[in-house]
């Protein structure tokens, strides 16, 4: 518990997240599931796998789901099941987790960068026109945050050219666009399984879905040496596997995840409401979307001192992201910009992640809106 006391006085801190309140308020249950992958003897690709990987598949609206090691994993093998390789372009954005474009570098494509839009922070499918060559593969939208892309856009400019769509769905598990779930629009989508996301592991994890069976098979086999079922291979593959205990972990979880968005729903909300006289930009929700609310973020001039103050009152924020992707050393060198950036560079300097999480007590979140109102009333705001 001092761990989550302030530097000053004996305040308890509110992290930004805590993913063991998670397994704290799932406890029996998730001991349970424990106790069943430890008791079956067979901790790699059995029966606690095969069994979340139907049951997430079927929650996204797909027929397949292949697990594997990580989010990450999951965009590589996608890309590589769909044939892109080396001098190929997959077109993403830069405001995002460098995961995204990590995946792409590791596939030995090109990453192409467009802007994000200034009401969703999400890929601008107005940017596609000037990123498309030849040599395009993969549209890689981001549901960031929680936010639905605008995937009717992007599917349809998709479609119209041949390209394979990808949907990035790491931050968004649980959300929806038009009454579908996101990840059910693209080609195949990804997600992460890390601890802190809405359904999160308690190590690592992730998982491709998809309704082709052609492309289940790859990754499939990839993850896995390339072998298939009888240990032969036609190509080359990883060691990127899901394991029991985590498997069973997520299927303890996954029943809990409509309700846990809805209390991250909930409280995204009630800070919206308490900040609209404020001089800062709350997150907007996409007409006909369910906000997945991974994260709740505020975009504000003052963002930098609004930290401080936020910290000085035992409250932890977190910025998504500080640096855009084509900033970072190793990878301003790898990619394309298809254009200018000017929404991304200034969302880099104004973005601030306030604490939302289901676990959140009502007692906490008004101290959140408490610390975030006192900032703007106080002179030293505008300074």
């Amino acid at each position: 518990m001092d761990r989550l006391r302030a530097a000053s006085g004996d305040r308890i801190v509110i992290p930004f997240a805590r993913p063991l309140t998670q397994y704290l308020a799932h406890r029996a249950a998730i001991d349970a599931a424990l106790r069943r992958a430890l008791e079956s003897g067979q901790y790699i690709l059995g029966s606690e796998v095969a069994h979340f990987e139907r049951s997430f598949a079927a929650y996204c609206g797909r027929e397949f789901g292949i697990a594997v090691n990580s989010g990450t994993d999951a965009l590589i093998l996608a890309l590589k099941a769909l044939g892109v390789g080396h001098g190929d372009e997959v077109v993403t954005v830069s405001h995002t987790a460098l995961a995204t474009v990590a995946a792409v570098l590791a596939a030995d494509a090109v990453p192409v960068l467009v802007d994000v839009d200034p009401e969703y922070y999400t890929l601008d499918p107005a940017q596609l026109l000037d990123a498309v060559t030849v040599r395009t593969k993969v549209i890689l939208p981001v549901h960031l945050y929680g936010q639905s892309a605008d995937m009717n856009a992007i599917m349809e400019f998709a479609q119209v050219r041949g390209l394979a769509v990808i949907e990035d769905c790491a931050q968004a598990a649980g959300g929806s666009f038009r009454g579908k779930p996101l990840g059910s629009f693209g080609y195949a989508a990804c997600y992460s399984f890390f601890p802190t996301k809405n359904l999160g592991a308690i190590g690592d994890g992730g998982m491709v879905v998809t309704s082709d069976a052609n492309l289940a098979e790859a990754v499939r086999r990839s993850r896995q040496y390339g072998w298939d079922d009888s240990r032969q291979t036609q190509a080359a593959g990883v060691n990127s596997r899901l394991d029991e205990i985590q498997a069973a972990v997520l299927s303890a979880k996954l029943p809990t995840l409509d309700a846990g968005n809805a209390r991250r729903a909930a409280i995204a909300e009630r800070y919206t409401t308490a900040f609209e006289s404020l001089p800062l930009k709350a997150p907007a929700i996409r007409a006909g979307s369910c906000h997945a609310f991974h994260l709740y973020v505020v975009a504000c001039e003052q963002r930098d001192g609004l930290r401080r103050h936020l910290a000085g009152a035992g409250i932890d924020a977190g910025i998504h992201y500080p640096r855009p992707v084509h900033r970072h050393g190793g990878y301003a060198e790898r990619v394309r910009l298809a254009s200018e950036l000017p929404t991304t560079e200034m969302l880099a300097d104004r973005v601030l992640s306030l604490p939302i999480y289901p676990e959140l007590k009502d007692s906490d979140a008004a101290r959140v809106i408490d610390a975030v109102r006192e900032f703007f009333s106080s002179e030293g705001a505008h300074v």
